[in-house]
């Protein structure tokens, strides 16, 4: 089985959102056999800034369905978004 890099675009739902606290709650929901590769926050406007997480999924049906729905559920996600899939360098 060999392995995708997703880039995950999270919206908190406001400002006040502390993303170091939102990272580690992301990471703890993680499906078994992802990985989060890398990680950075992206500025958006007027002081919003949304977390760019580079995951690594298996390559299997429906790959990162799993872990959109599991960031989905975290409290503090306004939403989830993949802007990416590739393979891993």
């Amino acid at each position: 089985m060999g392995e995708v890099a997703a880039t995950i675009k999270i919206m908190p739902e406001s400002t006040e959102t502390d993303l170091v606290d939102l990272k580690i709650k992301l990471e703890d929901v993680l499906p078994e056999g992802s990985e989060i590769y890398s990680s950075k926050e992206e500025p958006i406007a007027f002081g919003l800034k949304a977390l760019i997480l580079v995951v690594l999924v298996g390559d299997l049906e429906g790959g990162t369905e799993q872990v959109e729905d599991a960031f989905a559920a975290v409290p503090g996600v306004e939403s989830v978004q993949v802007t990416e899939l590739g393979r891993p360098v």
